[in-house]
């Protein structure tokens, strides 16, 4: 589905789902003009914090839907769990440009590591067991360490457990009598994490933001540094990679592939129908961030050519993290503090994000040990 009319300001965005995610998109969108409508069960937000208005609801609930479908000239959401029945309503009245498809396929691990084997997309070997009984006969299959997710749900490591050994099998068949669907795939040891984080418009036009590299505490994203140290042949393998998934699913707006570097290689992991963790550096590091370009492409605006002025440094502020940082922001003048709005700052939650520019690689460094010995 596409829209042929561009959306202009004021015209109204909505937004489905109220967290940090949304507020930047809605904070992007402000600059630009448009009004802002988000849908979210908890009151004040932080989307509806920077929205004209909040209906405070059940994402599934089918008449807020329909009140914020008819609020808006144009939805998305932040986050790919949203109702497929939602979907496909907005859809029909013309109103989503990402369409309800896109969702189907990144709700679900199975749907997603399917398309990408079919599409002949390098992953790693993957199997789906329901029970324990299929979980013990599909390790039989793979060599250790392997590591078992849900298909469905799960995030920041919730609902994945890694079987180091064969001490882990036991673990592991309880874990899918647990949770029924679930997919085991063969461990990778890599050398790097990166992200692919790019923006597709509605007529098919792709940008593609500078490649970021990952590194990951606890199984939550701790830093993102762009660009990431890969060659150009690596650079080139993976937004192709992305091109091919963008275009086969007919993908519009911003959107995000988690990959694997090995030797070289890489392994696509897992998709993100949205603006990602990894692509925050934008707001600072690029002419145009990933939430900017992402209103552009859904409102049916041209996207722009990305630039990078500087290298750059995101790091996650976490519920622990947030005394430190405040200490820190009177005797520091490094780095650009984002703080969410959350009304809770609790140990492992995303409460906000900091992100160091600097000309060189040794001067950004330089800067990111100097706000830390403020803390």
């Amino acid at each position: 589905m596409q829209i042929n009319k561009p959306i202009l300001p004021p015209q109204t965005v909505g937004i489905i789902g109220g967290g940090q995610l949304g507020r930047m998109m809605a904070i992007a969108a402000r600059y630009m003009g448009y009004q802002i409508a988000v849908l979210d069960p908890t009151p004040n937000c932080p989307t509806a914090q920077v929205a004209d208005t909040q209906i405070t609801a059940a994402y599934d609930d089918m008449d807020a839907i329909k009140q914020l479908t008819d609020l808006s000239d144009v939805v998305t959401y932040e986050f790919e769990n949203v109702d497929l029945e939602a979907a496909t309503f907005i859809e029909e009245q013309g109103k989503l440009p990402q369409g309800s498809n896109v969702l189907g396929i990144t709700q679900n691990r199975e749907n997603e590591k399917t398309l990408m084997r079919k599409l002949n997309l390098p992953i790693a070997e993957f199997s789906i067991v329901s029970n324990a009984k299929e979980c013990e006969e599909a390790l039989k299959q793979f060599t250790l360490p392997a590591v078992i997710k849900t298909c469905s749900g799960g995030y920041d490591g919730k609902g994945q457990l890694k079987i180091n050994s064969k001490a882990d099998i036991e673990q592991a068949k309880a874990f899918a009598d647990k949770y029924g669907s679930c997919i085991l795939e063969q461990w990778i040891t890599f050398d790097k994490e990166i992200s692919v984080v790019f923006t597709r418009s509605q007529s098919g036009e792709i940008a593609y933001f500078p490649i970021a590299e990952n590194e990951h505490r606890d199984h939550i994203l701790f830093q993102t540094m762009a660009p990431a140290k890969v060659n150009a042949e690596v650079q080139i393998k993976a937004n192709e990679a992305a091109r091919v998934l963008a275009e086969e699913m007919n993908i519009v707006g911003t959107f995000a592939i988690e990959m694997f570097v090995k030797n070289g290689d890489i392994y696509l992991n897992e998709m993100a129908p949205r603006p990602h963790n990894s692509g925050h550096y934008t707001i600072e590091a690029c002419n145009i961030s990933q939430f900017g370009q992402h209103i552009r492409a859904i409102c049916g605006l041209p996207l722009m050519p990305i630039i990078q002025f500087k290298p750059a440094i995101m790091r996650n502020i976490l519920g622990e993290d947030m005394e430190p940082v405040l200490r820190a922001m009177p005797n520091s003048e490094e780095g650009f503090v984002h703080l969410y709005g959350k009304d809770e700052a609790k140990v492992k939650r995303k409460m906000g994000h900091i992100t160091f520019t600097a000309d060189t690689e040794n001067q950004l460094f330089a800067k990111v040990e100097k706000f830390e010995e403020a803390k």
